[in-house]
C-alpha cells in the first residue's frame, strides 16, 4: 500500500548534521556509509549492485522512480543491496509501460528505508568537502539525539569484510546458448554483478561461480582456463583469505582478470597497499586514460578504496595501464611477469557507457594465447 507522500523523515550525519525530509520506502530506521552516485539513469542496477552493500546512496539526479522497476532484467543480484536511499524528488508513479511496479513498492518489499525532499546538491557538496562518513535515516524516530546514539552503533567501512555476506553461498554455472563455449572461467564471487558473468558468457566463457572464501584447491580442481576476481563491498585489506587465493592463482601462470574489488585484491596479492579515499568514485561519466592506446574512456565506477600509486610505480613487476583523469588515481594495472591484469572501474557498465567492454575480449584473448 502506498503511504501519504509527506510522512516526515530525518537524515542525521556522523558529524551531527541533521536534514529534514519525507519518507520513502519502508517506515523504519537504517544506517550505513553515505555516498553519492552521479549517474543520470540506472537506479535499479545501482540498488542491486552488491558493491553497495552497507551503504546509503544519494542519487544526485533530480528525479528518482519515474521509470519504475523492471523485475529480473535490470537487477544485478537477487534483491536490493543498499541500506537506504536519499534523493531530491521521489516519484510515486511511473510512466514506462514495460515496468512491473513502482520504486516505492519495490523498496517496501525489500524493507528499504529512504528519504526525499533533500537538497542533494547541498548534501553532496558537504560530503565532498568533509569526506565520506556514516549516516542514519529514520521515518520512525524523529529525535536527532536518539538517532545520533543509534548512529554510533553503525560499523565503520574501514576494516569491514562484507564479501562473504553478499556472495553466492553455493557454486553455480553459467554459459551462453548463443555462443560456442571455448573456455572455462572460475569466478571468485566477492559480490559479483550478473552482467559481469553474462559478459564473460557472451564471449564463449563457461563460468563456474564460487563463494568468496572458496579455497584455491577447490578452484583449481575444476581445471579452469582462467580466473576472474569480482567486484564487491567492504575493505579489501580485511580480506586476507582472498589475497592468499589470488597469490596461489598467480603461481599457476593462468590468465587472471580482476574488476574493482578484484583489482584491489590483485594489487594486495602483488604487495601493493590499498587506502580508503576521501570520497570514492561513483557514477557513469568518469574519464579514464588508457596508457597503452592513449585513448580516453568514459567509465562507470563504484568504489571507496584505491591502490597506492607510489607503490604501483615502484613495483618491479607491475605496470600502470589506466589512470583517472580527474584525480590521477590508478585505474588499471597488469603484471609484467604473469598473465594477469585488472581495472578499478566497471567495464560491464550496467548502467553506463560501453567504452571499456574490450577488456573482456582482452581476457578471452589471453586465455586463447
Amino acid at each position: 500500500m502506498t503511504r501519504p507522500q509527506h510522512s516526515d523523515a530525518l537524515l542525521v550525519l556522523q558529524d551531527g548534521t541533521v536534514l529534514h525530509g519525507y519518507a520513502l520506502g519502508k517506515i523504519g530506521t537504517a544506517g550505513g556509509e553515505i555516498c553519492f552516485n552521479t549517474g543520470m539513469t540506472g537506479y535499479q542496477e545501482i540498488y542491486t549492485d552488491p558493491s553497495y552493500f552497507g551503504q546509503v546512496i544519494i542519487n544526485t539526479t533530480s528525479h528518482i522512480g519515474n521509470y519504475g522497476i523492471q523485475l529480473g532484467l535490470e537487477e544485478e543480484s537477487a534483491g536490493v543491496k543498499i541500506r537506504g536511499m536519499v534523493c531530491n524528488f521521489f516519484s510515486q508513479t511511473y510512466s514506462r509501460h514495460l515496468a512491473d511496479e513502482s520504486l516505492q513498492q519495490y523498496f517496501e518489499q525489500a524493507n528499504i528505508v529512504g528519504i526525499h525532499g533533500i537538497d542533494t546538491r547541498q548534501l553532496v557538496r558537504h560530503i565532498r568537502d568533509k569526506g565520506v562518513m556514516n549516516c542514519i535515516i529514520s521515518s520512525a524516530i524523529l529525535d536527532p539525539a536518539v538517532l545520533l546514539a543509534e548512529l554510533a552503533k553503525v560499523p565503520d567501512m574501514n576494516g569491514l569484510e562484507l564479501s562473504s555476506e553478499v556472495c553466492t553461498q553455493e557454486t553455480y554455472e553459467l554459459g551462453s546458448v548463443d555462443v560456442p563455449e571455448r573456455f572455462k572461467v572460475a569466478v571468485l564471487d566477492l559480490g559479483v554483478k550478473k552482467s559481469i558473468v553474462q559478459n564473460l558468457a557472451n564471449r564463449g566463457a563457461y563460468c563456474k561461480v564460487f563463494p568468496a572464501k572458496t579455497s584455491f584447491a577447490e578452484l583449481q580442481a575444476w581445471n579452469p582456463d582462467g580466473y576472474f576476481i569480482s567486484n564487491g563491498p567492504g575493505d579489501p585489506a580485511a580480506m586476507p583469505y582472498a589475497v592468499e587465493t589470488v597469490k596461489q592463482v598467480l603461481d599457476t601462470n593462468k590468465p587472471l582478470f580482476g574488476i574493482c574489488l578484484g583489482h584491489q585484491i590483485l594489487s594486495l596479492a602483488s604487495g601493493i597497499s590499498t587506502y580508503k579515499m576521501h570520497n570514492g568514485h561513483r557514477g557513469l561519466n568518469h574519464p579514464v586514460k588508457n596508457l597503452i592506446t592513449g585513448l580516453c574512456e568514459v567509465t562507470s565506477q563504484n568504489h571507496g578504496f584505491a591502490v597506492k600509486a607510489d607503490e604501483v610505480q615502484d613495483h618491479a613487476n607491475v605496470a600502470v595501464t589506466h589512470v583517472n583523469l580527474n584525480d590521477k588515481t590508478i585505474e588499471g594495472i597488469r603484471r609484467t611477469d604473469k598473465p594477469a591484469f585488472s581495472v578499478q572501474y566497471h567495464p560491464e557498465a550496467s548502467p553506463g557507457p560501453h567504452d571499456s567492454r574490450y577488456l573482456f575480449d582482452d581476457f578471452v584473448q589471453l586465455m586463447a594465447d
